[in-house]
């Protein structure tokens, strides 16, 4: 499987008007640490981890694996952040689109995680990548709980 930082490079070339600033191998690094044993990364992409439009410097690296979907965020000077959002936590999607950018909004059952800045015709893959992880991974989880 490619490597994190691979897959947001080529999401960058594909949908170049995503808001990033350097740095970006540095977030992808956060999450390869942070895979579990077998875990595999299918789709990453790159966005700004704030609800504000005109606010560039909250860059982040979304990977979505066979597991979870982890935001990755690496500190200017020392640590990081990193947010795990499993099936289990997952309540829904908002996608909004405005002439230049779009933001995702995940709701879970703790919080809302705002995604923007992200180039608008990469809003459909993103949209599709998520709910079809979700959508898998919850009837997993709902017949793992039945048995």
């Amino acid at each position: 499987m490619e490597s994190v930082y691979k897959q947001v490079l080529e999401f960058k070339r594909k949908y170049p008007r995503t808001i990033t600033h350097h740095r970006l191998k540095k977030h992808a690094n956060i999450i390869d640490m942070h895979l579990n044993p077998g875990e595999i990364v299918s789709y990453a992409f790159v966005a700004q981890k704030n609800p504000k439009m005109m606010d560039f410097f909250e860059t982040c690296i979304v990977a979505i694996t066979n597991e979870r979907v982890l935001i990755g965020q690496k500190r200017v000077l020392f640590g990081y952040f990193l947010n795990s959002i499993t099936p289990d936590l997952y309540n829904d999607m908002q996608i909004r689109s405005s002439i230049l950018w779009g933001t995702v909004t995940i709701d879970t059952v703790k919080e809302l995680v705002e995604l923007s800045n992200i180039d608008k015709r990469a809003l459909p893959e993103i949209e599709t990548q998520i709910s079809s992880f979700m959508m898998k991974a919850k009837k997993e989880y709902g017949q793992s709980d039945s048995k």
